[in-house]
């Protein structure tokens, strides 16, 4: 784990639960895309920087969840960096409050405030093409979460972040966290007709081609989709279905997948009824939701 990979002249990741990529910029100057899931994490990469006599000057956020953040604020008080995030994201990151408030709808419980859903804050500015290194593309990659982008590097590698989980993953999990269905089915379509010289994902195998995995993860949001239409033959409350789909798919509930996976249902519930699959109803002070 944190071991440093070469991809190509001047692109490298540190192999981590969250991929953190590395690039050369010229002499001895790196930037990061994203920084890990802690302050342990923060002195790994800086072990690396120093053994390579590298200057960090810069770390791109792809978005602010706290496994892509949590180095942030180490890393910047010991090198003085730079951080940037995009749009709503970059909100996030210097307010970490708001993931676990957004995941939980209140103010979150002691369960929830903890460096896995919620990083220390880190100063952040806004991330825009102007703010990039020469040579950048930025890459908008709604759905996963608000804002969320990937970057193609100079030499043609292209950073995915969340946007597609491994196939290992969704075979033991089958829900990932979506925050925006719509948006998140748009984005894998156009991974899809993506071409690189190298595809990093942060949750994935870096691979020379995405297709089959876009396709794998397109293949379970339907079916997740239609599992929750099948289960709403008959009216039923937000709990009743989140503990049908808990029982089968065997998942274990704690406050942890309780926020993660009733995020995600409650996103799969509004994308179902604009399309007009579901049809919500409030009955008896309860809200209720029923195939169409």
């Amino acid at each position: 784990m944190f071991e440093l990979v070469q991809v190509s002249e001047r692109t490298y990741y540190i192999q981590s639960p969250a991929k953190i990529g590395l690039v050369k910029l010229g002499g001895d100057e790196v930037c990061l895309i994203d920084s890990g899931n802690d302050k342990d994490a923060g002195r790994k990469i800086r072990q690396i920087l120093d053994a390579n006599k590298w200057k960090l000057t810069a770390i791109y956020n792809t978005h602010s969840n706290a496994d892509h953040v949590g180095g942030n604020r180490y890393l910047q008080n010991q090198t003085g960096c730079r951080i940037f995030a995009p749009g709503i994201e970059r909100d996030f990151t210097v307010h970490p409050i708001l993931e676990t408030a957004f995941l939980y709808g209140g103010y979150p419980v002691k369960e929830l405030r903890h460096k896995f859903l919620m990083a220390q804050d880190s100063d952040a500015s806004l991330l825009t093409t102007g703010t990039l290194p020469e040579g950048f593309e930025l890459i908008p990659l709604p759905g996963h979460f608000f804002d969320m982008c990937g970057f193609r590097t100079p030499d043609d590698v292209v950073f995915l972040a969340d946007c597609l989980s491994s196939r290992e993953t969704l075979e033991k999990y089958r829900i990932g966290f979506i925050y925006d269905v719509a948006a998140y089915l748009d984005t894998l379509e156009k991974v899809k007709d993506m071409s690189a010289a190298m595809f990093i994902p942060s949750h994935a195998a870096a691979t020379e081609d995405i297709r089959e995995l876009a396709q794998y993860n397109i293949d379970t949001v339907n079916e997740i989709a239609a599992k929750i239409l099948d289960l709403c033959a008959e009216p039923l409350c937000f709990e009743q279905l989140l503990q049908m789909l808990f029982r089968e798919y065997s998942l274990t509930m704690n406050f942890e997948q309780y926020v993660l996976v009733g995020s995600t249902v409650r996103s799969y519930l509004s994308w179902l009824k604009d399309k007009g699959g579901l049809a919500a109803m409030f009955e008896d002070g309860m809200l209720l939701w029923r195939r169409s």
